[in-house]
């Protein structure tokens, strides 16, 4: 008997798509936040820099400006952080979700083409924190009642190397969380019909795996019913 469209039996996609929709928004606002923030310490640093230079821009002041450059980095490290947390699933989201009119006139056509190269900014960030985690490690094991002295110098390097892609991420990053925030929309339809078609494709794998071998001989003709064979 069918199931009439308002009885509680009925399916409950809408409240999953409805999740996977808000948790999509949250790492759209983090990645836009997250841009905008390196934008941010960028100008603060470009509106002072100068400041601390002569007119052939070499620093006067160089522990002004050397300090200036280290507030920077710093602050931009916490925003790249934000992007190695969302980006990378952000940015599958939106390339599975892109239609080819999208990258060829589109809203967003522009922002896509931005995303070329920001697979090995996401990447190199990411060594970038590993051989920070790893640094830390040693200090713990080797340099236990020093570390705070070499963990801050090592900060200010893990960040002066990271503002080279805190600085690209500033912009492929931004124009991510555009084409992203564009394709809302879609995320909670397109996502969810591929997640059940992945689950529906590990359900026929794992019951194949448990089901009768397709070099099996045939049954037997007995009066008990043969068994169901799994359509393609």
């Amino acid at each position: 008997m069918p199931t009439p469209p308002d009885s509680p039996t009925s399916p409950v996609s809408q409240p999953q798509d409805t999740s996977e929709q808000a948790a999509w928004r949250v790492r759209v606002q983090a990645l836009a936040s997250a841009a905008n923030g390196i934008k941010q310490a960028s100008d603060r640093w470009d509106a002072v820099s100068d400041s601390h230079c002569d007119e052939d821009g070499w620093p006067v002041d160089e522990t002004r400006y050397g300090d200036g450059k280290v507030a920077r980095d710093a602050a931009a490290w916490e925003h790249v952080e934000t992007f190695l947390t969302h980006g990378p699933e952000l940015l599958t989201g939106v390339r599975a979700t892109a239609q080819p009119a999208d990258y060829l006139d589109g809203a967003i056509s522009a922002d896509l083409l931005r995303l070329r190269g920001i697979d090995s900014v996401l990447a190199r960030a990411s060594e970038i924190r590993r051989e920070w985690d790893q640094v830390i490690a040693l200090m713990e094991g080797s340099m236990p009642g020093s570390r705070e002295l070499y963990e801050e110098r090592a900060r200010e390097i893990r960040n002066s190397e990271g503002w080279h892609y805190a600085d690209e991420l500033g912009y492929s990053g931004a124009a991510l969380a555009r084409a992203a925030d564009h394709l809302t929309d879609r995320i909670d339809v397109d996502q969810s019909a591929h997640t059940r078609r992945v689950q529906a494709a590990l359900a026929r794998s794992s019951s194949g795996q448990r089901g009768a071998s397709p070099t099996s001989p045939p049954a037997s003709t007995t009066s008990e019913p043969p068994a169901t064979r799994r359509a393609h």
